[in-house]
């Protein structure tokens, strides 16, 4: 198998990889662009196992992406939310039901809290099922320091992610809900669907208008979605679409994609809205339509 296949035999996996990490899409495929140049020029015929060999590659260089991310983050106009993408990714662990949270944007942006190490080994270990002298070696740790590391990270997603049973066909229902007391303007309906505590957060990165601190709360919330649509009632459509491999909802101005919503759900309810807005963000999803 020529270096172009091999690379390509588990090209998705490797872009799982460090979309999870970057949470940008744009990101991750240069990431990959660099990965494989590195691959191109490995000496093969000493690379006994090419897709450890690779992974090593991705996420190294995911880790030191990361590293100058957080400057420019630091510096992002507004909030900031992962880059969505339209379906889970083939060839991914996400594909898997109890996995695929971790593409979700809520789980995306737990993850943007650890630092860079941290993200690499939770996400090798927890979604990727390498083991922690695997790990040691891709990040140059030995397997105790990973296995501590490991469980330093675990115990933070823990703490700040507790799990909520909500059922894949329950989130689906809430989010065609909101949808449509959207679509239809009765949105005090959204009251049977948001959780008391929801917030909404906006990523317009300063190129789109978009609120830069968060909505708190059911009545903030829809107040807030109310005075949005009086501004552009008519002139958008909602529809439902599935995100990060989530629930979701795709806004349709002229025929392009306005803003991507993704939710967050606990007990039955939406517990946080997450709407991009940044046209940069969006044309990986514009280009699937």
């Amino acid at each position: 198998m020529n270096a172009v296949s091999e690379f390509n035999q588990h090209r998705q996996a490797l872009f799982g990889l460090a979309y999870r990490m970057l949470g940008s899409s744009m990101d991750a495929e240069d990431v990959l662009q660099e990965a494989f140049l590195n691959w191109e020029n490995a000496p093969h015929e000493d690379i006994q196992q090419p897709k450890a060999y690779l992974v090593r590659i991705v996420t190294r260089l995911a880790i030191d992406h990361l590293r100058l991310a957080r400057v420019q983050r630091e510096q992002y106009v507004g909030m900031w939310l992962p880059e969505p993408i339209t379906e889970a990714v083939e060839g991914d662990p996400a594909h898997e039901s109890e996995l695929a949270e971790t593409l979700s944007t809520a789980f995306l942006l737990v993850l943007e809290r650890l630092s860079p190490v941290d993200r690499a080994v939770l996400l090798l270990h927890d979604v990727f099922s390498y083991s922690y002298p695997e790990i040691g070696e891709i990040i140059g740790r030995s397997a105790v320091d990973a296995r501590q590391i490991g469980h330093r990270a675990r115990g933070y997603i823990a703490q700040e992610r507790p799990r909520f049973q909500t059922s894949p066909e329950e989130a689906e229902k809430v989010a065609q809900q909101f949808i449509a007391a959207c679509q239809e303007g009765e949105l005090t309906k959204l009251f049977d669907v948001l959780s008391a505590d929801v917030i909404l957060r906006g990523d317009g990165g300063g190129k789109i208008n978009a609120r830069r601190e968060p909505v708190i709360g059911a009545e903030n919330v829809i107040r807030f979605l109310t005075e949005v649509q009086s501004r552009f009632q008519g002139m958008r459509s909602l529809k439902f679409a599935r995100i990060n491999g989530q629930p979701a909802a795709m806004e349709i101005h002229d025929g392009q994609i306005f803003n991507v919503t993704t939710f967050d759900f606990r007990d039955g309810k939406i517990s946080a809205i997450f709407t991009v807005l940044n046209p940069d963000k969006l044309k990986g999803i514009s280009e699937t339509l």
